[in-house]
């Protein structure tokens, strides 16, 4: 969605360090013992394209924001007791921190999806280090998402509905993406 939308609307593309982060398949086999590395790397980058995104001179699009790392999967990981108390209070404290001198999105969108369409969507990236992601642990992921996305309100926010949208695929799904795109430009 990232790649299109910048192409379309001629923004700069800050992605999302998934291939880069080291502990990503350590963590997936052990979470509770790589919870917290593998976060902290995905805090110190985030923050990184954060600053990047607030120092630019164009329009930028962030894949994900930093946010989500900390108020959904970091608390995701608290509730299933998947990292412990220590580096949970220690990660927040950071996080709590660097988030005081970022400078929210101009506009916040959730790319909403069913449980069914995010499992779809992880079988047909491939990434082999996804591919025994609990389907409890997506769904609780699912629920957090929601609940997240209520609370927000760090500045505007609109959902897109994407579990039926084939933008690449299908020329109508890739027209309606744009009308609905730019109702929330207006």
């Amino acid at each position: 969605m990232v790649g299109f939308l910048s192409k379309r609307y001629g923004l700069t593309p800050l992605y999302e360090p998934v291939d880069d982060n080291p502990y990503i398949a350590d963590f997936y086999e052990d979470m509770k013992r790589w919870a917290f590395n593998s976060q902290i790397f995905y805090l110190s980058r985030k923050y990184a394209l954060h600053l990047e995104a607030q120092k630019s001179e164009q329009r930028v699009i962030l894949d994900r924001s930093i946010y989500e790392d900390a108020e959904i999967f970091v608390e995701n990981l608290r509730r299933r007791r998947g990292i412990t108390k220590r580096d949970y209070d220690t990660y927040m404290e950071l996080y709590k921190t660097i988030r005081r001198e970022l400078q929210p999105p101009d506009l916040l969108i959730y790319l909403r999806c069913s449980v069914r369409g995010v499992r779809r969507r992880i079988k047909k990236r491939g990434r082999e280090s996804e591919m025994a992601i609990p389907l409890s642990y997506i769904q609780k992921l699912h629920t957090q998402y929601e609940e997240w996305f209520e609370r927000y309100d760090l500045g505007p926010k609109a959902v897109i509905e994407t579990d039926k949208l084939d933008y690449l695929r299908d020329i109508i799904h890739r027209i309606d993406l744009i009308e609905q795109i730019e109702d929330l430009l207006k």
